[in-house]
């Protein structure tokens, strides 16, 4: 099922929680709405489910409006951080609930309700687990079922609000990519809150970057990391260090650096940010001009790569390199490095002006 919203506008009193929200979400595809905490994410995906009203705007799934229908005509699974799960019920009878519950026309019988439970149970790997109660599973085992659960009455879209915020690190990143196959083993459209960029980048056919109750960008994941259309995108998608700069006859200055801009298109001399992420920098070739020349300040070696920490004046800054490249380096605190970056993003008054590719 598509969903397209259109003119969408939210206000809590003289907050403005939402303006003018524009967005299509193709049939069968898993949607991320990334945003820092506040950005109106969340009061987004409960209008969409029905359980908040739009002041302005519509709201079409498959063409058809639904600005104003309840929640229980929309048939929409939907997926809360803290499991919901009934404490007195067992597992079993948690992912029948939709199903007893619906009116008694719609109602499947006892043995399909059965077979339909056992088949969810097999899909989210717990089927052993039919008559636990909730206290007895782990959070990871809970949010399983509260998915299977959601998944029982076949809505034609799933909802799911920040599902593993509650958990630890290690447990999100399995259920991650679970959730991701189950996605592609299904098909249903399904809309996905984050404020955990790495969870966005690693599920999402499609990213929706919010910021106070806007649209930023939307795109794949690729798209939004590689070609930001702003700085609080870049910045948001994970760490940079900025470097303020000019444009001058077509480059970009930073001290004696420069980085050549699109010669397609006519630059105006400006003041404009140089956005550059850890990984992107490398050593810069004999007789190259390099764009920082820093003492180390800091070492610390993760597994396969190291981060150091450079000081640039009064700046700090951050590069990743491969452990096996550092190694190679025989880096020490003190150590000098004289640096180029391979990717660059530079704004002038949050708008994108140029990146390298």
């Amino acid at each position: 099922m598509s969903i397209t919203i259109k003119n969408l506008n939210k206000h809590f009193g003289s907050f403005h929680a939402l303006k003018n929200i524009q967005l299509n979400v193709p049939s069968g595809k898993l949607v991320s709405l990334l945003g820092p905490s506040g950005c109106g994410k969340t009061t987004l995906l409960r209008i969409i489910v029905g359980l908040e009203n739009a002041d302005e705007g519509q709201i079409l799934f498959d063409g058809q409006d639904v600005t104003h229908k309840h929640v229980r005509e929309r048939k929409v699974g939907f997926v809360f951080q803290h499991y919901a799960l009934f404490r007195h019920m067992n597992v079993f009878d948690n992912i029948a609930f939709g199903l007893t519950v619906l009116p008694k026309a719609e109602r499947p019988s006892k043995e399909k309700i059965r077979a339909k439970v056992e088949e969810l149970l097999k899909l989210v790997q717990l089927s052993h687990l039919a008559n636990a109660y909730p206290h007895q599973l782990s959070g990871g085992q809970r949010q399983r079922i509260a998915l299977a659960r959601a998944l029982a009455v076949e809505p034609k879209l799933l909802l799911l609000d920040e599902p593993f915020g509650a958990l630890d690190a290690k447990v999100r990143k399995e259920l991650r990519t679970w959730l991701r196959d189950i996605h592609h083993n299904l098909g249903v459209t399904s809309i996905l809150v984050t404020h955990d960029q790495e969870e966005a980048l690693e599920v999402s056919d499609e990213i929706v970057v919010m910021n106070h109750g806007k649209i930023e960008q939307t795109g794949t994941a690729e798209t939004i990391y590689r070609r930001p259309e702003n700085a609080f995108v870049t910045e948001f998608l994970g760490e940079t260090d900025a470097f303020e700069g000019r444009i001058e006859k077509g480059e970009w200055h930073y001290g004696g650096y420069r980085w050549p801009l699109d010669t397609q298109y006519k630059w105006q001399e400006q003041t404009a940010t140089g956005y550059i992420r850890p990984h992107e920098w490398q050593l810069a070739e004999a007789g190259q001009t390099a764009m920082i020349d820093a003492p180390v300040q800091k070492i610390h070696a993760v597994g396969a790569l190291t981060h150091l920490v450079l000081q640039h004046g009064k700046q700090e800054v951050h590069i990743s390199l491969a452990s096996s490249d550092a190694a190679k380096l025989n880096l020490t605190v003190g150590s000098t490095l004289a640096l180029v970056p391979k990717q660059i993003y530079i704004f002038s008054q949050n708008e994108l002006i140029d990146y390298a590719i």
